[in-house]
């Protein structure tokens, strides 16, 4: 009975992995995903097949030793120059640690997180400040520059006005003389 929910097992994870391929490759026809997304996770289903293959020939006893198959099947497989993205090795920074231990580092480096942000916003606020500040002195000085247009306007039709009464008296006192 074992035997037969193996063998099932390991012909519905070949039709899952089929699937998979067929779906890969219409996302990547009809652009749902990226050329370089299409290519990493046609990795990924090729380790998929690799497993694949090592677990029936595992089952069917053929190959090298059964445990060391097992033991690379958990490990990560064969490597052969591609990394699967799922099984990092974990830092040093993390290593050894609890999960008390890294739910603490993690909130320690959110709150140092947050605090950049706190001093970003600060920064923003003070720029914006200063933008609304530049943009109220900019007006005050477009009043001026509108006040000191309309003067000069002002002193200039006076101007031409003085000019022709001065140029009218001229002629009256040359044709008087």
């Amino acid at each position: 009975q074992l035997n037969v929910i193996i063998r099932s097992s390991l012909q519905n994870l070949g039709e899952k992995i089929n699937q998979l391929k067929e779906l890969l490759l219409r996302a990547v026809s009809t652009h749902q995903i990226t050329q370089l997304e299409g290519d990493r996770r046609q990795n990924l289903v090729d380790d998929l097949l690799t497993r694949q293959k090592q677990l029936q020939a595992s089952y069917r006893n053929e190959g090298p030793e059964p445990d060391v198959i097992r033991s690379s099947l958990m490990t990560g497989g064969v490597k052969r120059g591609v990394t699967n993205p799922w099984l990092l090795e974990e830092s040093e920074e993390t290593r050894g640690l609890g999960f008390d231990d890294l739910r603490q580092q993690q909130r320690r480096i959110i709150e140092e997180q947050d605090a950049g942000l706190d001093a970003l916003s600060s920064i923003i606020s003070r720029q914006k400040q200063m933008g609304r500040e530049i943009g109220n002195e900019l007006d005050e000085q477009n009043e001026i520059i509108d006040d000191l247009t309309n003067l000069v306007e002002n002193t200039d039709d006076k101007l031409r006005n003085q000019t022709r009464h001065v140029k009218m008296v001229d002629k009256k006192s040359t044709s008087c003389g």
